[in-house]
């Protein structure tokens, strides 16, 4: 059967991938000609466009982490700019340069993205979509014909399944969004200040949020304790479990047929300097 651990390495081996909506050039440039501007405008509303026209509310319980006044500066402002299905055109318009320019013009028309883009439909396919509604909305979204904007929304419906799977293991937990960024900062993950400052937090919150997970005997100073370090890797277990019924539905053979095709897209597309060094996603080395 397949493992826990093969959901977490294809996660890390797809998601520079995914993220090239968010770091390339090619990504932003169509999300800008939309007459959205600035990182943050064009990324709430790429990542929220499947939901529809929604507000800053559901933005924010939806995406979990994000302090609610960073979202509320952008969201639904964002809408009265671009359509969600205009920003929904351009996200795919994005991703076809990106790829195009990073992968080359070859990439896209060759074999392996075509296997690469029928494996990933396959687990896309299983998605259990209730309690998950992020990956729910892009579940929803067509599949587009090139198999390399099939990868993209394949992969994209996939990590968005992690995510809301993520989200609930965190709140099942009664760990915030603020404090879900503490912990990952006492375990060493990524900077405080770079989460502060990709996730709106203020000081007044995240050390608000230290002093409660503190109490709660999982944080000594801003390193964790012993209990506090089985919490997040518990954290993360949970995570990997529910992340996992779309791969058993690929099977341990073609799951590791997939791993194949997307490692050495990974590396070009980190070679490529479009997959931020420390940057706030938190995804593992898969090596």
């Amino acid at each position: 059967m397949t493992s826990p651990a093969t959901a977490r390495r294809l996660w890390a081996l797809g998601e520079p991938y995914h993220a090239l909506t968010y770091f390339a050039e090619g990504s932003r440039s169509a999300a800008e000609a939309t007459g959205l501007r600035g990182f943050w405008s064009t990324y709430f509303a790429q990542r929220a466009a499947p939901l529809g026209p929604v507000g800053a509310e559901v933005v924010t319980a939806t995406f979990y982490n994000f302090a609610p006044a960073f979202v509320a500066r952008r969201v639904p402002a964002v809408w009265e700019v671009a359509a969600p299905a205009t920003v929904l055109d351009a996200r795919l318009a994005g991703v076809d340069a990106a790829v195009r320019r990073v992968l080359g013009e070859e990439w896209p028309g060759s074999a392996a993205a075509a296997e690469t883009a029928e494996l990933l439909a396959v687990a896309a396919a299983a998605v259990d979509a209730p309690g998950r509604p992020l990956a729910a909305a892009n579940a929803g979204l067509p599949v587009p014909s090139e198999p390399h904007l099939s990868v993209w929304q394949s992969l994209t419906t996939l990590r968005e399944y992690r995510g809301d799977g993520h989200n609930a293991a965190l709140l099942q937990r009664g760990i915030s969004g603020v404090g879900a960024h503490v912990l990952a900062a006492a375990a060493g993950r990524t900077a405080r200040e770079w989460l502060m400052r990709a996730r709106g937090w203020d000081d007044t919150a995240w050390d608000a949020a230290a002093g409660a997970l503190a109490a709660r005997g999982w944080l000594a100073g801003e390193e964790l304790t012993a209990e506090g370090a089985a919490i997040v890797a518990a954290v993360e277990a949970d995570t990997d479990r529910l992340a996992l019924g779309p791969w058993q539905a690929l099977g341990d053979a073609r799951c590791d047929r997939l791993a194949a095709l997307l490692r050495p897209v990974r590396r070009t597309v980190v070679a490529a300097g479009v997959w931020p060094e420390g940057n706030p996603i938190g995804v593992p080395d898969p090596d």
